[in-house]
């Protein structure tokens, strides 16, 4: 099998996978917020969850025995478990579409959900009987289309990393001779670093394409000490949520295959990574608009291979991409420290 040539989509993004929509949405005052990624058809999908905590809504459903197969959304909250309450706003969304799955003369949106630790990130979190994450939901669902902002924004808002801003980063890669279009997006909330040390490289350099991170290259030379430095080392308080998506046709089983093995792009951008403080969770979905032929096998390997370096790629351009919330003692983003 020779090695493919890859290429960013138009967008560089998880939408320029045919059928994929993202919506955001966030509060300043709270430092925390909501992506919502939304299906235009119902897509096949599974997940992949590693580390010691993670926060998850309907995760079970996507094992490939189980009966459903297609989701219409996911949603991707801050908040803690607070935050599970976001998928709600976003099934809200669909109900009054008409969209989800049909049992009898009643629709139920199937909507999956994970969420990450902000909770002590400066923001007011005292927000009184009931947490705003369902209408942060809602309003990121009403809010999708194919233009997707990075960086401090949706679930992004008040996520952190072990030494910068974290954030919400994507990305897209086209494998050549009309193939299939892969894309991610990674919210970026991790015990470990995405860059090497105290350097403005990022781990994922290898990865990269057309300087979407700066263009710096890899690190000329490692040195041991750089290569963990926990801020917080807190009990789940340390999650990246992400999303590979494909154009291809897969089976429920091949979208778990593709969700295994893009989570080695975490591994390959974030050191440490998967580890007992953290709750990392990859989906992978499907839209079906591009069939596979000849060695099925040979190219859902490709196809995984390719998610993990997009996947990648998608976690450096979050923190790339970041900025620095307005709080005293707030963690600095990588352009206010390399700019």
């Amino acid at each position: 099998m020779s090695s493919p040539v890859l290429r960013p989509g138009p967008r560089n993004s998880i939408t320029d996978v045919a059928g994929v929509l993202v919506g955001q949405a966030e509060d300043a005052g709270l430092a925390s917020g909501v992506t919502a990624i939304l299906f235009e058809h119902p897509a096949v999908a599974s997940v992949d969850v590693r580390g010691g905590g993670p926060g998850t809504r309907e995760t079970d459903l996507l094992a490939p025995e189980k009966t459903i197969e297609k989701i219409d959304a996911l949603a991707f909250s801050g908040g803690s478990a607070f935050g599970l309450d976001a998928a709600a706003g976003v099934m809200a969304a669909l109900a009054e579409q008409g969209r989800g799955f049909a049992v009898g003369p009643a629709r139920v949106p199937i909507v999956p959900g994970a969420i990450l630790f902000d909770l002590t990130n400066g923001g007011n979190k005292d927000w009184g009987r009931f947490p705003p994450y369902r209408d942060l939901g809602y309003r990121a669902a009403t809010a999708a289309r194919r233009d997707v902002a990075l960086g401090s924004v949706g679930a992004g808002l008040g996520a952190r990393t072990a030494t910068l801003k974290g954030g919400l980063g994507a990305a897209s890669a086209v494998l050549p001779e009309h193939g299939p279009t892969i894309g991610a997006l990674a919210v970026v909330n991790a015990l470990g670093s995405a860059t090497v040390g105290q350097s403005a490289r990022f781990w994922a350099a290898p990865f990269e394409m057309q300087a979407e991170f700066g263009g710096l290259g890899a690190e000329p030379e490692l040195d041991p000490k750089d290569w963990f430095s926990p801020a917080k080392p807190v009990a789940g308080a340390n999650t990246t949520l992400a999303l590979v998506a494909t154009d291809a046709r897969l089976t429920k089983t091949e979208a778990k295959a593709l969700a295994v093995m893009a989570q080695d792009g975490l591994a390959r951008a974030l050191i440490p990574c998967h580890t007992p403080l953290d709750g990392d969770v990859v989906f992978a979905a499907a839209t079906g608009h591009f069939e596979l032929d000849g060695d099925r096998l040979g190219m859902l390997a490709v196809l995984g291979h390719v998610a993990a370096m997009t996947l990648a790629r998608a976690v450096a351009r979050g923190v790339y991409e970041a900025t620095a919330l307005p709080f005293p003692g707030a963690q600095p983003a990588w352009r206010d420290r390399f700019g």
